[in-house]
């Protein structure tokens, strides 16, 4: 190969290396030109599977930046570049070893980091790109779906107390200026009757002796009833010489 091509195979490896998702190496030896294609084929929706020389691609990892890989070419070698979902390569590798065991994954490279064999059987193991995303979402939606129901339980029963504090504030405005609604209107006390005005007194008895007319005397001055008794039989004794029925106006003879 001459000079000018080996620089451009280890540019192009090198830029292979950069602008990968991961990388896996294998050893291809004891497998037919078919078979190889067959795994092509296979892989061909996330990887390119190419064979490399190892002299030139320990200068191309050299300048990508992952010398790590560099112990790894040995033998005959190929090199899945892998663009698509690294798990499909690895599962799709292990899946064709099984039935082809000249295949043999020696090393590789995942996000930037150096990978072993077991590490990526291990990575074969899990499952798909795609099951993973629709694991994860299905688990934040039932989170979501939790945290929804905690928040709408206490939002419910806000609700609640909400309108019924509506239908309490529309039967009472008062509780919207804060109280706790206005008293009910207490009853009025009955009017109390003038006992005096209506209870008739004693009548006053005029003091000038008008005929006919008794005057009521004052016994307000006598504790004693016999005191009193006396009082009033002293006003109405009568004098001597004046007749009970009435006072006479004829001279005497």
């Amino acid at each position: 190969m001459a000079r000018a091509d080996k620089v451009a195979a280890v540019a192009e490896l090198t830029e292979s290396f950069r602008q990968s998702n991961a990388a896996v190496l294998t050893e291809y030896r004891g497998l037919t030109v078919a078979e190889l294609k067959e795994l092509r084929r296979a892989l061909a929706a996330d990887a390119r599977y190419a064979i490399v020389k190892n002299t030139l691609t320990k200068l191309a990892v050299r300048e990508a930046g992952v010398a790590e890989l560099e112990a790894l070419l040995e033998g005959p070698s190929a090199i899945a570049f892998v663009t698509g979902d690294p798990i499909n390569v690895a599962k799709g590798i292990r899946d064709f070893a099984r039935t082809h065991p000249a295949l043999v994954v020696k090393g590789g490279l995942f996000d930037g980091q150096p990978m072993t064999a077991d590490e990526l059987r291990k990575l074969a193991d899990l499952e798909s790109r795609e099951v993973l995303l629709a694991k994860l979402a299905g688990a934040m939606q039932a989170s979501l779906q939790q945290a929804v129901s905690l928040i709408a339980a206490p939002l419910s029963q806000a609700a609640r107390a909400l309108g019924a504090l509506e239908a309490k504030a529309q039967a009472d405005p008062s509780v919207l200026a804060g109280g706790a609604g206005a008293p009910a209107p207490a009853a009025e006390p009955a009017p109390v009757a003038d006992t005096a005005a209506e209870t008739p007194g004693p009548a006053e008895m005029p003091s000038d002796g008008t005929p006919g007319v008794e005057e009521t005397p004052d016994t307000s001055s006598a504790s004693d009833p016999g005191e009193q008794a006396q009082a009033v039989a002293d006003a109405t004794d009568v004098p001597a010489g004046t007749d009970n029925d009435e006072t006479s106006n004829e001279p005497t003879s």
